[in-house]
Parts: structure tokens; C-alpha cells; sequence
């Protein structure tokens, strides 16, 4: 069983880059690839309305070091924001293999994100309480991070291959990474 409705992608991802183009944290607009340095995740949505990205870098400066890092995650209209991002942890699970102690992170930058109003109070990250992250502190730059305990992960489960027109582009087989598998 797949990890729906995500497909893997990857850094260059031309359908992905448009949706990268859109998000808050993009630092260079158009530029070919839009993914961190280091270990990655990519997946787009079959309908190419959504991407998320993990990232695994070996070297960070924030006080997650070991964590899972969504570095970035776009919808616009693919579906419920919540299950979409379940369904990516458990693709990054699929992917990875054991979680890290710290399990998967988040930022939110709150100067670039609408809060939600909960009785008179903004509140961020509701998309991903939901999920099932809480928050974790901040960041020396003042983002809120929110966090994902390996314990209130979901299952595995492996997106789906890349495709073009519903037929695959290629097949590999599952791979772990070879330093953290």
C-alpha cells in the first residue's frame, strides 16, 4: 500500500518547483532546484497540486540536529492539509526507515503565516496539531517549531513512483539510506 496520494519526485522537479515557487520561504524564485542541500524526500501530489519535502541534512545549526526536517510543504487544494502531511511522514518512514530519536520538525515563520483565531487568541500550526505535531520551542531566529515524536508517527508506507501520465517513468527498487537505514 502506497502512501496516497503522494508520488515521489525530485529536487528539480519542474510541476513541484512551480508549487516551491509559491511558498513563503523560497529563496530564490525560479531557480532549477528548491530543496536544501543534503539527504531528501521529495513528493508531489498526483495531481500536482501539492509537494512536500524532507530533509535529512548532515550538518544544521538549530537545536533539532537529528531530526526529520519538513522543509517545505505546499497544498492548494489536494486534499485535507492534515492527511496529506500523515501520509508524508509515512512516506519519509518508508523511505528512511527508523525515525531519529527527535523525530520529524517544522518551522513556521508567524511574520509570513495567517494565524488561526482560537477564543481571541492567533494560533499557528493548526494544519499540523492536527497532524499531530505540538510545539517544540523556537529557534534562535524567533520560527515556532513544531515536532512530530516518532511514538505519534504513523505506519510506513511508500509513495507512489514517479509517473508521467499515469505510467511509471521507472523502477527501482526500495532503497534505505546507507548511513541511517
Amino acid at each position: 500500500m502506497s502512501a496516497e496520494p503522494w508520488h515521489l519526485s525530485y529536487r528539480a522537479d519542474p510541476a513541484a518547483r512551480d508549487l516551491a515557487d509559491r511558498h513563503y520561504n523560497r529563496q530564490s524564485v525560479g531557480a532549477t532546484q528548491f530543496v536544501p542541500p543534503g539527504r531528501c524526500l521529495v513528493l508531489l501530489s498526483g495531481c500536482a497540486r501539492a509537494f512536500w519535502v524532507t530533509s535529512w541534512p548532515i550538518y544544521v545549526q538549530h537545536a533539532w540536529p537529528t531530526a526529520w526536517m519538513c522543509s517545505a510543504f505546499r497544498s492548494e487544494g489536494a486534499g485535507r492539509a492534515s492527511d496529506l502531511i500523515r501520509a508524508a511522514v509515512a512516506a519519509t518512514r518508508a523511505r528512511f526507515g527508523r525515525p531519529p530519536a527527535l523525530g520529524m520538525v517544522t518551522f513556521i515563520d508567524r511574520a509570513k503565516v495567517q494565524p488561526i483565531m482560537q477564543r481571541g487568541s492567533p494560533t499557528w500550526g493548526r494544519t499540523w496539531k492536527l497532524a499531530g505535531f505540538r510545539e517544540d520551542g523556537e529557534t534562535q531566529g524567533g520560527l515556532l517549531a513544531l515536532r512530530l515524536d516518532p511514538s505519534d508517527m504513523p505506519a510506513p508506507a511508500p509513495a507512489a513512483p514517479m509517473t508521467t501520465h499515469g505510467l511509471p517513468l521507472f523502477t527501482t527498487p526500495d532503497r534505505k539510506d546507507a548511513a541511517h537505514g
